[in-house]
């Protein structure tokens, strides 16, 4: 039984794929809450919001209809929570006392220890790492999303170590790819991105970079721009001007929702823009690439990234070389272990060039591409992982018994 949010959208960064509704089981039980969703606060409102940690018209409207939508749904017998948002824990823990039953945490992404979010200041941040602390504690399960934000959370919160906390990643499905796309074994070379790029995302944290260090908004010295298409372009640039014969040989294939920086960035020709496509026409475009490009933000040594982009299982699972550009952490471990992909650091433009330069005279002497240890890459089939999300369900469940 699910409890979501209602159909439609709000403002232009909310972007649905109605084409994955035909996947779920027609007896699956979808409880929606009545729309319309409220609209984050602007100006004023929302900096006052942010300063002073208010609630948001959003926040409450959704755990309270999270709430009593589920307080109608009859006889259940455990309550997870899928985040973010991570409001949804407030709503978890309040249906679950309810009905007397346990609920579990899932956090997609690991919300006060993700190197990626930015605060206010480092109070604002140590109280973000308080409230995180206080929603998980009466969760009778927590699932990260990888072992590295599995880890973090166990040295950050000790008390929590002692609950069932795993790892279960995302993955990919296995019959997205049972009809296979082959590159064209002539014409350009392809390097092929889906999702976000956060090129404006990354351009505010620089410029904002000293005084959120000083204030302790962020983590550290972390570089969101080189999860963007930015470096890549650059790199490219530079092979052009050094081999100006391949100019008419590559083409930049980017799909996903597109904003102004990110078209400001593209200066590079050949680069072509499929804007929002549907998750099957992302996966025939991956299948096409000569190769795929993964960025991710950088991050200072010795930490490690403790997020992997979901894109990268299902890059895996296109079976496709990868131009992977990021830090250490587990998704530079699992592309290490699936030896399909070339590693280089986040905005590290000359080992992308070479990286780039050696793939594009790789296809033109006809040579085969790397492929994924397929040993590897069936750990990360979803079948396989909801098997270990329904083990976990069934170990709280025995436990309560």
């Amino acid at each position: 039984v699910v409890v979501t949010g209602p159909l439609g959208s709000i403002g232009d960064s909310y972007l649905t794929d109605e084409t994955l509704g035909h996947e779920l089981p027609a007896a699956l039980d979808v409880h929606r809450l009545a729309g319309p969703e409220p609209l984050s606060g602007r100006g004023w409102r929302g900096r006052a919001e942010r300063l002073l940690r208010l609630p948001t018209a959003w926040s409450r409207w959704w755990v309270r209809g999270a709430v009593e939508t589920g307080r109608e749904l009859g006889e259940i017998d455990l309550v997870l929570a899928t985040m973010s948002p991570f409001e949804s824990c407030a709503a978890a823990a309040r249906l679950a006392r309810s009905y007397g039953v346990p609920w579990v945490a899932d956090l997609r992404d690991p919300w006060a220890l993700d190197e990626m979010r930015v605060y206010t200041s480092r109070a604002h941040r140590r109280l973000e790492r308080r409230r995180m602390r206080r929603s998980l504690a009466s969760a009778a399960a927590i699932v990260m999303n990888t072992p590295e934000a599995a880890a973090q959370l166990v040295t950050a919160f000790p008390e929590l170590g002692r609950r069932r906390v795993l790892a279960i990643p995302n993955g990919f499905d296995s019959s997205d790819f049972a009809e296979t796309v082959a590159p064209a074994a002539a014409g350009a070379f392809r390097v092929v991105h889906t999702g976000d790029l956060h090129t404006a995302f990354g351009l505010r944290h620089r410029s904002a970079g000293l005084v959120r260090r000083l204030l302790g908004g962020t983590l550290g010295d972390v570089d969101i721009l080189p999860r963007s298409h930015v470096f890549l372009l650059e790199a490219v640039d530079r092979l052009l001007e050094r081999r100006p014969e391949l100019r008419d040989g590559i083409e930049i294939h980017l799909a996903g929702g597109m904003d102004a920086a990110d078209r400001a960035a593209i200066r590079t020709p050949g680069v072509v823009l499929h804007e929002y496509v549907s998750h099957g026409e992302a996966i025939r475009l991956m299948q096409s690439a000569d190769l795929l490009f993964l960025p991710m933000h950088a991050v200072p040594p010795p930490r490690r990234a403790r997020i992997v982009p979901g894109k990268t299982y299902e890059y895996l699972a296109s079976r496709r070389p990868i131009l992977a550009a990021i830090p250490d952490g587990d998704a530079r471990d699992l592309l290490g272990r699936a030896g399909s992909a070339l590693l280089c650091r986040p905005a590290d433009v000359a080992c992308l060039e070479r990286s780039l330069e050696s793939q594009v005279d790789r296809k033109r002497a006809g040579d085969p591409p790397a492929r994924p240890d397929e040993d590897v890459l069936a750990g990360f089939e979803r079948r396989r992982l909801t098997a270990e999300l329904a083990a976990a369900l069934d170990a709280v469940l025995g436990a309560k018994d």
